[in-house]
């Protein structure tokens, strides 16, 4: 899943989008508000972190301008400012949570993956389709009750194709998910994954549509 960091700091930001990237999440590092504000596709991130004192402008007014635009992607601010009146006013602004630095780096991730249940309407972190079921937090992956070993980009994708069934997607929309715009990306890269997923969970998973992309069927 992407997420968009935006941090001034840039040894923190550094920090944390190492420890993001680890926790296999694909991480972009705004460090000013007219950079995160003019960030392409921000409406396609699975969360937003946003810190509030930026060189350039504050978060909160950031924060407004995105939900005043309909960006709907959850935002968990992250901030040194600890008053219950930041709080009160960044989620009254839009926020989805609301974190005081400093903070360990378990609690962020799991306030991140509260944030993820509740987009999925969902109370616990498992995924379930058909014979498949995936466990994002402890990183596994049952096939009709045996385990499954999967690689680690394998598992992104297949995570990917659980949190988006039935929804069509193209290889780009993919490479979009898995991968930071600067990395280096190959559309034959998503077939090749595709075919590796389909030889260890059954071909009737995964549909292509020619010319628009793959389905995950539920």
């Amino acid at each position: 899943m992407r997420l968009l960091v935006v941090e001034d700091d840039p040894e923190l930001g550094r920090r944390l989008s190492d420890r993001l990237r680890a926790a296999d999440f694909a991480v972009e590092l705004a460090t000013c508000r007219s950079e995160a504000e003019g960030w392409p596709d921000v409406g396609a991130m699975a969360a937003i972190i946003l810190d509030l004192g930026l060189p350039d402008g504050d978060g909160i007014d950031l924060l407004r301008h995105w939900r005043n635009a309909r960006v709907e992607t959850p935002i968990l601010i992250l901030t040194a400012r600890g008053s219950w009146q930041d709080k009160v006013e960044g989620l009254n602004a839009g926020a989805d949570d609301f974190v005081v630095k400093p903070v360990r780096f378990e609690e962020l991730q799991a306030r991140l993956n509260a944030l993820f249940r509740r987009q999925q309407g969902t109370r616990n972190n498992l995924l379930e389709i058909g014979d498949l079921s995936l466990d994002p937090i402890a990183r596994t992956v049952e096939h009709a009750g045996v385990p499954l070993a999967l690689s680690k980009q394998e598992f992104r994708l297949l995570h990917l194709f659980m949190r988006r069934a039935g929804q069509v997607m193209s290889q780009a929309d993919i490479l979009d998910d898995l991968y930071e715009l600067d990395a280096d990306r190959e559309l034959n890269t998503v077939e090749v994954l595709v075919g590796r997923l389909r030889r260890k969970i059954g071909r009737e998973h995964i549909v292509t549509l020619r010319g628009m992309g793959y389905r995950f069927e539920k």
